[in-house]
């Protein structure tokens, strides 16, 4: 008889699961709100953007119903009136089904919800929110008019123990209800506890070092990155920029390295991985680091050339392909492409590999560019005060065909010793898209043997940069 109970308990209890029904059904009452029109939205990796999933147009008495038989991610959605006079955060899963009550004026005070939904738990650690915040800001103002020594190291303990209380708080809930998508909220914004006892190094000294590599070390522990709802909420994004920004070492090895990790950890879970992709592919692209565009070409050439983009099309590729391609040639470490330029007497051909120096700066350059017109006899007054003694020679290509203007430039200005003016009239170098000139001044260092050593610069970081080669190749010697 129980056997039988049991199988048929068994039997029913898939059929529960396997018939639960995907999107949502849920039934709004604005009590001080009426005929306005309200969109359903989801947040996608930041709190600056939402998209509109639903809308619904609230009635003479406030109500409103939204529905779909569409199955949806989940995760934190907001409900925000067409006027943009108010929103609403909620948690949605598929298949959710409940109704809410709310005062729009005077949301964490009245939302009132029935049915099977974590929002209650959700407006009620909004509601916690609120008071732990009035109580936070006033311990911040009584630090800030502090008086002594004494009353603020008084007022800093209190904070922290304001502050644990708050973390004691999401930790009881996750030990409570572990399963639900709020203690996965929760988890995602934890931060690493580091020990407060650093280890001893060999010879005997703490390692001060310990506390950053612990916290990199550890934090990605309880941000879940294989679960596709955490895309759905304001979170992901502020995560990944203090990473890439703040704990990855910005030379191209250790970022490539950081992206392939993130990347394999997040495969298979498909608005996880996307994202990511997404989001290292901009951050790459348009990072000011000096030679990161090196990891921009590889994400294209490992991820995008290779099919793992899948949701791409064929346009946007092609961008990417394109962008990547224009970028390869000049990077950092790599040969300078040569240049068969001619004289200002237009009867001399100039090529990039003839010039004898330790040191040879590229500029493109044009003389009615505003920037350039200040840049040029600044990078002049440079070398006779700097560059000079590091034997550097200035290989500048004119890069619009303004030739008189550009010679009556060079006379005025006197930009004589150290210059090797050239330019191409007849467009036979192809050097825009070698070396990716797309804005004028453009400067790239090489070193003797024409290796690309730094691209993008100007005359204020150049003697650091030149600075540090020497230093590097003085150290790079004493090894030997």
């Amino acid at each position: 008889m129980n056997k039988y109970f049991l199988l048929i308990l068994a039997i029913f209890g898939f059929s529960f699961q396997a018939f639960t029904k995907d999107g949502y059904d849920i039934k709004v009452k604005f009590t001080d709100a009426s005929d306005s029109l309200v969109y359903l939205c989801h947040y996608y990796g930041k709190h600056t953007t939402v998209f509109k999933d639903d809308s619904a147009h609230l009635s003479s008495n406030g109500e409103a119903r939204f529905k779909s038989d569409k199955k949806i991610i989940g995760g934190i959605y907001m409900l925000l009136f067409a006027d943009k006079s108010m929103s609403m955060e909620l948690m949605l899963q598929n298949g959710d089904n409940f109704s809410m009550e709310v005062a729009k004026a005077n949301i964490y005070k009245t939302a009132k919800f029935n049915g099977a939904t974590e929002n209650i738990d959700f407006y009620d650690y909004q509601l916690y929110l609120v008071d732990y915040g009035k109580a936070f800001q006033k311990l911040e103002s009584d630090l800030s008019n502090a008086k002594t020594k004494a009353d603020t190291t008084l007022l800093r303990d209190r904070m922290k123990v304001k502050g644990k209380e708050l973390s004691d708080y999401r930790r009881a809930y996750i030990a409570k209800k572990p399963n639900n998508f709020l203690s996965k909220i929760f988890n995602a914004v934890e931060e690493p506890e580091i020990p407060t006892e650093l280890p001893t190094l060999p010879n005997g000294k703490k390692d001060s070092s310990y506390p950053r590599i612990f916290y990199k070390t550890h934090y990605w522990d309880k941000f879940d990155l294989h679960d596709d709802r955490l895309i759905y909420s304001p979170l992901y994004e502020r995560k990944l920029d203090d990473y890439m920004s703040k704990l990855v070492v910005p030379v191209p090895d250790s970022v490539i390295k950081e992206c392939d990790s993130l990347l394999k950890v997040t495969d298979g879970h498909q608005e996880m991985f996307k994202y990511t992709l997404w989001y290292l592919t901009r951050w790459t692209e348009t990072s000011k680091v000096m030679g990161l565009d090196e990891a921009f070409v590889y994400l294209v050439e490992n991820y995008y050339m290779r099919g793992k983009a899948t949701w791409v099309d064929s346009t946007q590729l092609a961008k990417y392909i394109e962008r990547a391609g224009k970028i390869a040639p000049n990077m950092i470490g790599k040969p300078a492409m040569d240049m068969r330029m001619l004289d200002t007497t237009a009867k001399n051909i100039i090529p990039l590999s003839s010039v004898k120096a330790k040191y040879t700066v590229v500029i493109f350059w044009s003389p009615t560019c505003g920037h350039c017109q200040k840049e040029m006899p600044q990078f002049d007054s440079l070398y006779h005060a700097v560059l000079k003694k590091y034997d550097v020679k200035i290989y500048a290509v004119e890069a619009d065909n303004e030739t008189e203007k550009w010679k009556k430039f060079i006379n005025e200005h006197n930009l004589g010793e150290g210059w090797i003016h050239v330019h191409d009239p007849n467009r036979t170098t192809n050097f825009r898209s070698f070396y990716d000139v797309y804005s004028t001044p453009t400067m790239f260092l090489l070193d003797e043997n024409k290796i690309i050593r730094g691209k993008r610069i100007d005359h204020k970081n150049l003697p650091g940069l030149i600075e540090w080669l020497e230093k590097k190749k003085s150290d790079n010697n004493t090894k030997k």
